[in-house]
């Protein structure tokens, strides 16, 4: 009688945490990262392990913004240059500059995207929330339809959420070679 009564409580316990899991909505959070003085908000479960730049072997005859490939943990990922591939002002393209501890960092896309690939960024500046941030009114007319979203900040900055499996699908982007 005692083992069925605790059966019952647990599977009342069980019940319970099942639905209150299913009432609470998971959480979003962004990797905040600023390229081309824009920022751009990153999805935790799109975005990989995060680099420093590393020696860069350049590729001949592919597009300006890919920078070439890198040894990232033993496998080789393309490194794209996120503010040249969307028009920003290109970052500088000596061997020395990119060199330099200032150079920037990488962020890999998430292992989940099958892709082996990494995004040269300016500055890493932190994670961002959904409560933190509010809708802001579209400034970019004909936005790529890999940027989901313009956000702002309490301080009035403008974010931009990157789809990284929409860009990753992207037609310039899978054009590596010119």
């Amino acid at each position: 009688m005692a083992n069925k009564e605790a059966l019952r409580e647990l599977q009342q316990r069980l019940a319970e945490r099942l639905r209150l899991a299913r009432e609470s909505a998971p959480t979003r959070s962004w990797l905040a990262v600023e390229a081309g003085c824009h920022g751009f908000l990153l999805p935790l479960e799109q975005a990989g392990e995060i680099f420093s730049l590393v020696g860069l072997q350049a590729v001949p005859h592919s597009q300006p913004w890919f920078l070439g490939v890198a040894n990232l943990r033993g496998q080789l990922h393309g490194v794209i240059d996120l503010a040249a591939f969307i028009g920003l002002p290109a970052r500088p393209a000596s061997p020395l500059d990119l060199a330099s501890k200032d150079a920037g960092r990488l962020v890999a896309f998430n292992a989940s995207l099958q892709l082996n690939s990494a995004l040269l960024i300016d500055r890493l500046l932190g994670l961002r929330r959904p409560q933190d941030m509010s809708e802001a009114p579209a400034t970019t007319a004909g936005r790529p339809h890999f940027i989901t979203a313009e956000l702002a900040d309490a301080q009035g900055r403008p974010w931009y959420e990157l789809n990284l499996a929409a860009l990753a699908s992207d037609e310039a982007f899978l054009k590596v070679a010119a």
